[in-house]
């Protein structure tokens, strides 16, 4: 394994991290520029200038997403099954990055996963890094970052980017910086929503730039120095009421369909998240589902 390194933000130094040394250590200072890396509440910040801007997500959006994830069935189903994915297929990883963590939701199910050597969550927006810390136990660090730029080589063995590089004009770019901040034989788990004909206001709302036809994100992975070792779709058991819902708001032109994603009954919560658990399991089983509302892909880098 080759040594990791970080770089400095504005010289491009580059240091090399020892041993037990967090990746980006609070107050880090470049030994030869001697520029200081921003602190907010602790939070390391690396993108000031797009820090809390509207750039390919609302920050706005936070307070509400904390409430919805400790209870919605797609949340808490996705959390199984990115976890169950890295038990399976990454059971040694040690030093774990989360791009895009938003509030700390996946995080906090993965951070309970193992004992870490190195677990950071980063996001563009320090609001959202605000609620994660508060939801995570001590030990886990935080950096506000723009994932295009990931001042790090071979710091991690494992890099989760879920439901953020849909965000991202240049969702290329993200790939090929987690690429070379990951140790050769580490992983990545990338996780999107596909099939562009179900494009509604949902998407526009959410800032996508893009929904991914099939193969699409594994191509763009490869040519980005990995080797696709599993990958499927997922939410197929609930894509004909996802469709239908998604038609409906096309029909409406309004947001109450949007809502109604997110507002379920206690039963419709209970009921579909006991169909996605079973859809989870049978995933973990390595079954592939040829369509559904969004694609996993778990890959080595090579």
């Amino acid at each position: 394994m080759r040594t990791p390194h970080r770089y400095c933000l504005k010289c491009s130094k580059v240091e090399t991290i020892a041993t037990g040394q967090d990746v980006w250590p609070a107050g880090w200072t470049c030994s030869a520029c001697g520029h200081v890396v921003e602190q907010r509440e602790g939070i390391s910040i690396f993108a000031p200038d797009l820090a809390d801007t509207i750039s390919g997500f609302d920050p706005k959006v936070f307070a509400n997403l904390a409430r919805i994830e400790e209870k919605h069935f797609w949340f808490l189903a996705r959390n199984e099954l990115l976890v169950g994915l890295i038990k399976k297929f990454f059971p040694s990883a040690s030093r774990f990055l989360e791009l895009g963590c938003g509030n700390g939701a996946v995080l906090k199910a993965v951070a309970a996963l193992r004992s870490w050597e190195h677990i950071v969550g980063s996001d563009l927006h320090p609001t959202g890094l605000a609620y994660a810390r508060a939801r995570l136990p001590a030990g886990v660090s935080f950096a506000q970052m723009d994932a295009r730029h990931i001042h790090a080589s071979d710091a991690f063995d494992l890099v989760g980017a879920f439901d953020v590089i849909e965000h991202i004009d240049d969702d290329e770019a993200v790939l090929r910086s987690m690429r070379a901040c990951t140790s050769t034989g580490g992983g990545a788990i990338v996780a999107v929503p596909q099939h562009p004909a179900l494009w509604s206001r949902s998407d526009d709302l959410a800032h996508h730039k893009r929904r991914y036809r099939r193969g699409e994100l594994e191509a763009k992975m490869q040519r980005s120095g990995y080797r696709i070792l599993f990958s499927s779709s997922y939410t197929a058991t609930l894509m004909p009421v996802m469709a239908l819902n998604r038609l409906l708001v096309r029909h409406k032109g309004d947001n109450s369909a949007v809502d109604r994603e997110f507002e379920v009954s206690p039963f419709v919560n209970r009921l579909f998240l006991a169909v996605l658990r079973a859809e989870v399991r049978l995933t973990l089983r390595r079954l592939r589902w040829p369509f559904g509302g969004s694609r996993v892909v778990v890959a080595r880098a090579v």
